[in-house]
């Protein structure tokens, strides 16, 4: 039967009487529903919150415990005038700390080798007046490629031949055009440097015509004057010379790397001016690690005391997940792990790196001295005597205090991890309360059709009296 409009024949407001039935009848199963749906609402968001912050910090945990630089050392350089550039310098976490007088007298060259003068006439000339050839370019045993020649190719199209090569190693030509009687003359320029990587230009054929362009083999090859040999990079370290076939001198200073820019200046007396190299702790960078962990740590508490916190009156609210035992647990855990003893650290601990628990479950460094140095003091002491131990005490892969963080915040945030199943059964319980709900109004639908059909008999029965009520008055 389908529902229809009441009171029509009776004159009753029975349609109300239905409403305010239904009304009274949904209202406490609704409330119901709504209330738990507010909840798992809340909490899906207060978990979701929760998790972030701890995503948050485990990528900082995650950071520190794998940072090779955590103890890294910080070269400074002091040249002799702001315009001098003249090395720069790399150190490993490994180099002590010292101070060096260095001076560079020569940067690292490769092979430049010239054409002899009036070897050409122009440069659009063809090398060879009849047959072919080729010459062969190379350094040591590894390094070597050959352009081919024939009767038609110029001084300009070796040039081309010789920079496009597929197997040039390092080798560039130029041609400079002097304008005068000794003509085009070719330049040939070896990236190689190094005392005894010299550049090799060798006339395969034996074309007298090619021994223009040769080092080797031929009467008329280029002359000596015209080959300038690769060459070491030298430079004194405390008045001590070093060199190198490259511009950089690894390991000349233990653990310690530099690179020649340029030669250093020299002053009246035509002697190097040194630059000074001083290789001390990154206590700046180290400082700014330690102090971003601190405020990563104290954002993750604040979080977790949000959203587990009990309103102090009526009109606060508590937290989305007051006094729940799991963000108790996640907090409880968290302390232990930073106020636990690291014994393969020398420092022992976070309070010997100025760092400790305030009432209030945070990290601090504090400035106030209680008899055993303020966290500041006891920071800059750790910093200045302590620098390696501090890397230990955040690092060491059994009992660092970023590497058991890491681990231990791993078991919350996984896919699999403890928050995922709680936010897996939260919205689980969320998709019941719409299941609830869908069931709710099925019944409320039915429920509303019965009392229709109970009320529209009462209509008839009442519209049927009242007809009978009308004739016997019309009869009397």
């Amino acid at each position: 039967m389908t529902i229809q409009s009441l009171g029509v024949g009776s004159g009753l407001d029975l349609d109300a009487l239905v409403q305010q039935l239904i009304s009274a009848e949904r209202q406490p199963k609704e409330e119901r529903l709504n209330e738990k749906e507010e909840r798992v609402e809340a909490e899906i968001s207060g978990l979701g919150k929760v998790k972030s912050k701890l995503s948050d910090f485990q990528d900082i945990v995650d950071e520190l415990k794998s940072d090779r630089e955590i103890n890294g050392r910080e070269p400074t350089i002091d040249n002799p005038t702001e315009d001098d550039d003249v090395f720069s310098a790399e150190a490993a976490n490994s180099a002590l700390r010292g101070s060096y007088a260095i001076s560079v007298s020569q940067l690292a060259s490769g092979s430049r080798i010239t054409t002899d003068e009036g070897a050409f006439t122009s440069s659009s000339d063809a090398l060879l007046s009849t047959g072919t050839g080729s010459l062969t370019f190379s350094v040591g045993a590894d390094d070597s490629f050959t352009v081919n020649i024939d009767s038609t190719t110029t001084l300009a199209d070796l040039r081309e031949m010789i920079n496009d090569s597929d197997d040039n190693f390092g080798v560039t030509a130029n041609i400079i055009e002097t304008g005068t009687a000794a003509g085009p003359r070719l330049v040939f320029q070896s990236e190689t440097t190094g005392d005894g990587n010299d550049l090799v230009i060798t006339n395969d054929s034996g074309n007298a015509e090619l021994d223009r362009l040769s080092t080797t083999g031929g009467a008329t090859n280029i002359s000596a004057g015209n080959i300038e040999a690769a060459k070491n990079a030298i430079a004194f370290i405390d008045g001590i010379e070093v060199q190198s076939d490259s511009n950089k001198f690894d390991n000349t200073i233990q653990n310690v790397s530099f690179t020649a820019k340029e030669a250093s200046p020299k002053d009246a007396s035509d002697n190097l001016i040194p630059s000074t190299l001083t290789i001390g702790y990154d206590k700046e960078g180290l400082q700014e690690k330690i102090e971003n962990f601190v405020d990563n740590y104290n954002n993750l508490i604040k979080e977790l005391d949000a959203q587990t916190k009990y309103g102090e009156s009526d009109l606060e609210e508590d937290g989305a997940l007051a006094g729940d035992s799991l963000i108790r647990s996640i907090k409880s855990g968290l302390a232990t792990i930073i106020g636990d003893n690291v014994s393969t650290s020398a420092l022992g601990g976070l309070f010997s790196l100025g760092v400790e628990l305030n009432e209030d479950g945070e990290l601090e460094i504090s400035s106030t001295d209680f008899g055993l140095g303020s966290g500041e003091d006891r920071l800059e002491t750790a910093l200045e005597d302590s620098f390696d131990d501090i890397a230990t005490l955040f690092t060491d892969e059994n009992e660092g205090i970023a590497a058991r963080l890491a681990s231990y915040l791993e078991q919350y945030t996984s896919s699999d991890g403890l928050i995922s199943l709680r936010e897996k059964t939260a919205k689980e319980d969320r998709e019941e309360v719409y299941d609830d709900r869908e069931t709710l109004e099925l019944r409320m639908v039915s429920f509303e059709q019965t009392l229709r059909d109970r009320y529209l008999n009462l209509d008839q029965t009442v519209a049927q009296l009242n007809q009978t009520s009308s004739a016997l008055l019309a009869v009397l």
